[in-house]
């Protein structure tokens, strides 16, 4: 059996792939990668199907040992990569034997890296899925040391591919609504071209953003209401939160905008400190059709 052992899981590290959609209604988030593009690439680097399971590392990286032969790769956040003390390359396959020991280091650039392995990690699946989900518990509980992963065995060959590292000032395009008529005029007007610091509590299930206020224009509560991927929910402090992954499927908070899928990404790779800038996209004029989202 191929395995890794964890000797060090870093700041957090977690099991995932491209998440359980579809289970809203029973009150249980989507999970899975939130910088999916980058998973999609780290198992394409390795000749994985691109929904294999792979893990996430959190800002300091992961330290594990290898039980087995195997081939790797990591995208995402830009980190150092080391074999046996030796340096390797980011964003290519790296083949590994027995016994060797691999460290990601902390990120260079980004916050999360992603960590594919041939054949993917074979953790049990829930709901089909194999996402750890930090707000329902579901899925394998974060990494921890002494941690032993089995790897799967069904592998094709490494795909060229390039890995890119975000924007440095990353933009956020933004959807207005659904209730973007309880703010008042001028925080809509503000909110285009807008920029907010990443709060430090920020995590899996929101990005927590500090800047302007968004004032309402009313003084009551929403009954709760179904809550989607890249919401950005304003509580009553003023101070939008983005909905990512790991996120509730119901909530109270007026959602004034929606963050475009493409865009979410960026959300994952954004540290505390950092400044994000909202996009309104305009709508198009009623005759030409809703403009869809990308």
């Amino acid at each position: 059996m191929t395995a890794i052992e964890i000797s060090d899981p870093g700041a957090l590290t977690t099991v995932q792939d491209l998440g359980r959609p579809g289970h809203a209604h029973l009150g249980v988030p989507r999970s899975g990668a939130l910088d999916q593009p980058a998973l999609r690439l780290a198992n394409r680097l390795v000749g994985n199907e691109e929904g294999l399971a792979g893990l996430e590392t959190t800002l300091t990286g992961i330290r594990f040992r290898t039980r087995g032969a195997t081939r790797l790769a990591v995208s995402g956040a830009t980190c150092d990569v080391r074999v046996d003390g030796r340096a390797m390359p980011w964003g290519t396959p790296i083949s590994v034997t027995d016994g060797s020991l691999v460290e990601l280091g902390p990120v260079i650039t980004g916050l999360r890296s992603y960590l594919a392995f041939a054949g993917g990690v074979d953790a049990d699946p829930v709901l089909g899925s194999r996402s750890t989900d930090l707000l329902s518990g579901l899925g394998p509980t974060p990494l921890a040391v002494g941690d032993v992963l089995s790897l799967g065995t069904s592998y094709g060959d490494p795909v060229a591919a390039e890995a890119v590292p975000h924007p440095a000032a990353p933009v956020l395009r933004l959807d207005l609504g659904p209730r973007a008529d309880w703010f008042t005029e001028a925080a809509l007007a503000s909110l285009d071209g807008s920029s907010y610091t990443v709060g430090a509590a920020s995590n899996r299930i929101g990005l927590r953003l500090i800047g302007a206020a968004l004032a309402r224009n009313r003084d009551t509560e929403l009954p709760t209401e179904p809550m989607v991927l890249g919401a950005l929910q304003v509580p009553p402090s003023g101070q939008p939160v983005v909905f990512l992954h790991d996120h509730p499927t119901t909530g109270g908070y007026p959602v004034i905008g929606v963050v475009r899928s493409a865009d979410l990404p960026v959300c994952a790779q954004a540290r505390p400190g950092d400044l994000l800038t909202l996009r309104v996209v305009a709508p198009r004029r009623a005759e030409q059709g809703r403009q869809p989202r990308s």
